[in-house]
This record gives structure tokens, C-alpha cells and sequence, in this order.
């Protein structure tokens, strides 16, 4: 039986298979504390919840579909079964499943308007982003952008909202108001995971088939830099100084410096290194080493490992996986 998963194991170096961003993310608001961690992984099916605080698991939520993407918004954290076609949505006050939304094909990256609420998701067996309504159960648009998209990530003000599209080499930037794309920029090598600096001036994809980061203005709508990393980089996340990017093959997380885009650090971290996000609240890196069973934690400014912590079988956590639980009312 043809998978998502399966197909992308058979076709690697030309394709990888995700289940955590972002690609993008979501920072949290001024003050507010990440609590919870929900980790995507996909061998188990399940969704594993983590107490940033204690540092242990404190809930297991199953998701069937080998769940991929995350992307947690407020009350809500959305999940992408690419097995099921569909997405999971989990009601975080109760760490349930409290709706599966059918979405057809392969669906991979996610990420939530942070004004609307509505949810975008990379189809990876088309050239498609759906627009998902939450709260109506079903799909309110289909953009097109390039072939096989896979992170997602959309600019803290809600205008645009970009995807790494890993088999046409460029990443598709969309108009969130018109629901249609109105740039392609090319990039490096099969772009995987995307991120969007906080102020929205810059976008980074992680280019799996070059070894190498792109730094796109998105004013320009190009290319400005180019920086080498480790073996197959699968996702990015940025502090507010330094980008940090899971280099799936090399084992390490490395770090640059994004105002000289100098390489700083390559950070030992495990095997195969996948969904990555920083906690501004606490000015740490986590990371979802796939084979590992493992959720690490960095120290953004020393770049040392301050705790793991083991979670269900094969974690991807390929998006934001953190749910701001404190932010002030």
C-alpha cells in the first residue's frame, strides 16, 4: 500500500520525510511562557506532551495517519496525518482529539494565520496549500504553488504565507488576503523547512539536497545569502541573533550568526536531528531527534544540551510545537 511515508523513504536523496516547521513559527507574546511541548511521531502514531517545566511526559495522545505537522495556536494544536489525509485537531485544555477535518493527499507542513485563525497545509503529492476553516470543518481555498510543498510558514502580520516547495526548488509566497501566490523565488536544493524571522523582513529555508540555507528578502522577493550547514538541514529556528538548523544526516544543530550569516557552532545533539523551535520565555533550542526517541534541550546562548527527555517512536515535530499556556489574558 502506497504511503507518504513509505514513498519518501524509498525516494531519498531525492525526497525526506517530516513530521515537524516550521519551518516558520509562532512566537509567543511579550511575557507569555511556553508549559507544553507537542511532539508529532510518527512510528508510534502518537503525540507526545511534554511539561516544559517538569520535563516530563505527561500526556500521550493518539493520532492514527503517521502524524506529521504541528502547529499549536492558542487553544487548539492542528496535526497533519498524512496517512489519513487529513488533519488531527487537539483541544489543548484537554489534550484530546476533538476533531478529524478530511483533507485529501498528502498532507505535510501547517501553520495557522495568527489573526484569523485559519489553517494552511501543504499538500506534498500536489502543488497545493489548502485554507482550512477550523471551526467549519473543511477547506475554504486551494492555492497553488509549487510541486511538493512541504514546510509552511506564515509573517507575524497575517499577509503572507510562504511555502518550501522541495521539488520545484523555490518557495512560493502567497497573498493571504487574495489567497493566490503572487511571488516564486528559486532557492537551493530541495528546500524543506521554513521559517520567517520575527519582523517578517526575512524568510530561511532549510535546503536538504545543497547543504545549505537560503536568506530571502521579502521585500525584494531574492536571495541575498547563501550559508553552508551540515548534511541534509531539515528545519530552522531563529533567535532573536543566531538561526539554528537541524542538519538531519550530521547529527547537529548548526548555528549562524544572522546579521553576518557567520557559522558560530555545529551542536552535537543526536540521530537525526528533525523539528526544531526556540522558547523565547526561557532562551532555549528544542529539538526532536528522530532516531533517538528524544526531545533535547539547548541553551540558545551557550549552545550546551541542558536535558532530554525520551518520547514516542519516531519524533518529527516538524512545525511550532509550543503551546503558550501562560500568556497573559
Amino acid at each position: 500500500m502506497r504511503t507518504l511515508a513509505s514513498d519518501l523513504r524509498q525516494t531519498w536523496p531525492v525526497a525526506i520525510f517530516a513530521a515537524g516547521l516550521l519551518l516558520g513559527g509562532e512566537p509567543l507574546a511579550a511575557g507569555g511562557k511556553a508549559k507544553l511541548a507537542y511532539i508529532t511521531n510518527q512510528g508510534s502514531e502518537t503525540v507526545s506532551v511534554v511539561d516544559l517545566d517538569t520535563w516530563k511526559i505527561v500526556n500521550t495522545i493518539k493520532v492514527p495517519g503517521h502524524p506529521a505537522g504541528i502547529a499549536v495556536h492558542g487553544k487548539r494544536g492542528y496535526v497533519s496525518a498524512p496517512d489519513a489525509h487529513d488533519i488531527a485537531v487537539i483541544d489543548t485544555a484537554t489534550n484530546a482529539v476533538v476533531r478529524r477535518i478530511e483533507i485529501g493527499g498528502g498532507p505535510l507542513g501547517i501553520a495557522v494565520h495568527p489573526q484569523n485563525g485559519r489553517v494552511y497545509v501543504a499538500d506534498w503529492y500536489s502543488k497545493r496549500l489548502l485554507v482550512v476553516d477550523p471551526d467549519a470543518a473543511k477547506i475554504v481555498a486551494e492555492i497553488e504553488v509549487g510541486q511538493s510543498p512541504s514546510g509552511v510558514a506564515v509573517t507575524n502580520d497575517g499577509r503572507f504565507v510562504l511555502t518550501a516547495d522541495r521539488d520545484s526548488d523555490t518557495v512560493s509566497i502567497v497573498d493571504a488576503t487574495l489567497n493566490a501566490r503572487v511571488a516564486q523565488v528559486p532557492v537551493g536544493s530541495r528546500p524543506f523547512g521554513i521559517t520567517v524571522s520575527a519582523d517578517g523582513a526575512r524568510a530561511y529555508t532549510a535546503n536538504v539536497g545543497s547543504d545549505d540555507v537560503s536568506v530571502i528578502d521579502l521585500a525584494t522577493r531574492a536571495v541575498i545569502a547563501t550559508v553552508a550547514v551540515g548534511r541534509r538541514p531539515y528545519a530552522i529556528a531563529l533567535s532573536p541573533t543566531n538561526a539554528f538548523v537541524t542538519d538531519q544526516y550530521g547529527g547537529t544543530v548548526t548555528v549562524f550568526d544572522t546579521a553576518t550569516n557567520g557559522k558560530l557552532a555545529a551542536i552535537a545533539v543526536g540521530d537525526h536531528p528533525e523539528g526544531i523551535v526556540y522558547d523565547p520565555a526561557t532562551a532555549t533550542i528544542l529539538v526532536a531527534c528522530w532516531f533517538d526517541n528524544e526531545l533535547v534541550r539547548i541553551d540558545a546562548k551557550t549552545f550546551q544540551i541542558t536535558g532530554k527527555v525520551t518520547v514516542g517512536d519516531g519524533p518529527r515535530a516538524f512545525g511550532n510545537f509550543l503551546e503558550p499556556s501562560r500568556l497573559p489574558p
